[in-house]
């Protein structure tokens, strides 16, 4: 077994937070958004030009994949809001 995938994704961390502030911040959000762009935005060369997220099956579609995944983030279905409250 050999650990190549993993080892690439803490180089590509470690390369950027050598040029960017905030990382010190464990609540940060910037670890969990170069996440979402490794997984669903960059092509990598290993998948023949595919995300992970393309590679999985999982299509993000549209002219600006972060946009597209905004969108879809925010998206807030519908919720029954009556309570189901014991009639005493």
């Amino acid at each position: 077994m050999n650990n190549n995938k993993m080892e690439r994704l803490n180089g590509e961390v470690r390369d950027r937070e050598k040029v960017m502030r905030g990382l010190k911040n464990k609540h940060s959000p910037i670890l969990k958004g170069y996440q979402i762009f490794h997984n669903y935005i960059r092509d990598h060369e290993g998948l023949d030009g595919k995300t992970p997220a393309d590679a999985c099956g999982i299509k993000i579609e549209g002219e600006n994949k972060w946009i597209t995944l905004i969108q879809n983030a925010t998206h807030v279905p519908r919720v029954n809001t009556k309570m189901n409250v014991p009639k005493t």
